[in-house]
């Protein structure tokens, strides 16, 4: 065999040894590369399902605000002072539960965003939109919550003013 055939011979080997190294290298990144992108998935579909769960807490807390409002105003009435105090405290803590939850689901949206920000597959993008909305909701209900507490606040006071 010539020198330059066992040159060639050995180049060959050597390329074959680099497209190998190079194939390995690529596998071992795409496994990586597909590990991540499963992380993100699941990291945005747990921020959605936590954006809607802060979501629904928020509307509980709402409702439970809003029917301490209630028992605030049946009690004034009934010249039960203590009674419209206590109501109007658990208003204000239903409120303050409900902003709460609205911002544990802004939190929640945000890391759905994040996930979809480094990677955006189409069901990333749909828990991004679900948590938003989720986040949507859970704001609109600490409002009304902090209506409620502040209407039950009111009726308090007027009791109050009465009672003197």
């Amino acid at each position: 065999m010539s020198d330059e055939l066992k040159e060639i011979y050995l180049k060959i080997n050597m390329l074959e040894s680099e497209v190998g190294d190079l194939r390995n290298g690529y596998l071992t990144i795409n496994k990586s590369y597909s590990e991540a992108l499963k992380s993100l998935k699941d990291l945005t579909e747990h921020a959605c399902e936590a954006a809607k769960r802060s979501a629904q807490s928020a509307i509980r807390a709402s409702e439970a605000a809003k029917n301490a409002a209630v028992a605030a105003t049946e009690a004034a009435a009934t010249s039960i002072i203590k009674a419209a105090d206590a109501a109007a405290d658990a208003a204000a803590a239903a409120a303050e539960s409900a902003i709460e939850s609205a911002a544990a689901a802004a939190s929640a949206s945000a890391a759905a965003a994040a996930a979809v920000a480094h990677h955006a597959e189409e069901a990333a993008l749909k828990s991004s939109a679900q948590a938003a909305e989720a986040t949507k909701v859970a704001a609109e209900a600490a409002s009304e919550a902090v209506k409620m507490s502040n209407l039950a606040a009111e009726v308090a006071r007027i009791a109050h003013i009465k009672k003197v």
